[in-house]
């Protein structure tokens, strides 16, 4: 049954592009294609679109379900749909799965036309400059000259201020949720290590393991319970698990007695693996690491938010230690310098990184406020 406040039933699209993309690395992608969805109608003056960008691991896949059986629903349903923060009675949401995911827009796991092989680590490096240029693609083929607001968290944050900072015309609003200017060397180093444990895997075949129907699930399920680990702060697993263990009878990965955090972040690993694509982890995080803001600027912070025309919003979480509060800090520090106007908040919270995707009374009630507020 489809509960007040969500978006129904919804169904994906794809968008074929078959324009030659030029890609930041040089090279050239002859055609591709985005996988989409949409919620809420498009006003006829076209001025009520939202765009949604996703983070490592998200798609397009952010609200409603395609089927009443679906356990979950959308990875962001708690913040889009009717009445929520992201009004789709307001709001005509745009969500797509960027250029190189694993969930049907062109990417490593999709059909090289050239070969008929599937790309594998043959597909070309893409940044995030390269995914705003495919959803500037996207926004004119719906017809969209400026988005109402474009939001994201984490990685979909830094595509949200690339839009503000490369595309000020196109963007009225701009939100940046547990995000940062460019990541520090401990989070490359933690990205590095997830893919070494990918690259060490004796099924990834240098990459082409889909063409002898393997999966390197071992070297990915580590690779996610290292990132995952990163998402969580200490006291939230503390109060979470604490030092509590499951018996073997109870324990679905072991015949021995292991910690409940063991189990949980087994599993993490686990479901991950059958789920996302080893080559696209590899891609998203080399994109995440090169990613910087600043770069085009002479390295100044200040020079890059001084370009912006949308109001923005900045919100970090107390317990995140992966993207900290003082790197959402140095972007409203920057918009500030430059005259910029900007809304920032810390919530407190234990829920670390994953908070945005969560629905902290706190953040849902500022988020909300703030989204009244976007003039359509």
């Amino acid at each position: 049954m489809v509960q007040a406040g969500d978006v129904g039933l919804v169904t994906a699209a794809r968008e074929v592009f078959s324009e030659t993309l030029t890609l930041t690395s040089g090279r050239t992608l002859a055609g591709f294609e985005l996988i989409t969805e949409t919620y809420g109608q498009l006003n006829a003056q076209r001025s009520n679109a939202v765009l949604i960008c996703h983070a490592l691991s998200g798609n397009h896949h952010a609200a409603g379900r395609y089927d009443l059986s679906d356990p979950k629903p959308g990875w962001w349903d708690l913040h889009i749909g009717p009445g929520k923060a992201i009004d789709t009675n307001r709001f005509f949401v745009v969500s797509l799965n960027n250029l190189g995911g694993c969930d049907g827009s062109s990417g490593p796991n999709t059909m090289n036309s050239a070969t008929e092989q599937p790309w594998g680590p043959d597909f070309p490096q893409v940044s995030v400059s390269d995914w705003v240029t495919t959803q500037v693609m996207l926004a004119e083929r719906l017809g969209i000259e400026s988005w109402a607001a474009v939001i994201g968290g984490s990685l979909g944050g830094m595509q949200a201020l690339h839009w503000a900072v490369h595309y000020p015309e196109r963007v009225r609003n701009c939100v940046a949720l547990a995000a940062a200017a460019k990541l520090t060397a401990q989070n490359i180093a933690f990205n590095e290590i997830a893919r070494q444990a990918i690259l060490s895997d004796p099924d990834w075949l240098t990459g082409h393991y889909q063409r002898e129907t393997v999966t390197p699930t071992r070297g990915l399920s580590l690779a996610r319970m290292v990132g995952h680990l990163t998402y969580m702060s200490a006291d939230g697993m503390s109060d979470r698990f604490g030092r509590d263990t499951r018996t073997p009878s109870e324990t679905i990965d072991s015949d021995e007695t292991v910690f409940q955090v063991e189990s949980y972040l087994r599993y993490q690993g686990k479901q991950f693996s059958t789920r996302f694509d080893a080559n696209t982890y590899l891609l998203m995080t080399r994109a995440l690491d090169r990613f910087d803001i600043a770069a085009d600027f002479n390295d100044s912070l200040n020079d890059a938010m001084a370009v912006t025309t949308s109001r923005m919003l900045i919100i970090a979480f107390s317990s995140d230690w992966r993207f900290s509060p003082a790197r959402s800090q140095e972007l409203v520090d920057a918009l500030l310098a430059s005259g910029r106007p900007v809304s920032y908040a810390e919530i407190e919270t234990d829920a670390g990184h994953d908070a945005f995707l969560l629905d902290e009374p706190h953040y849902t009630g500022l988020f909300t406020a703030w989204m009244q507020q976007v003039v359509i």
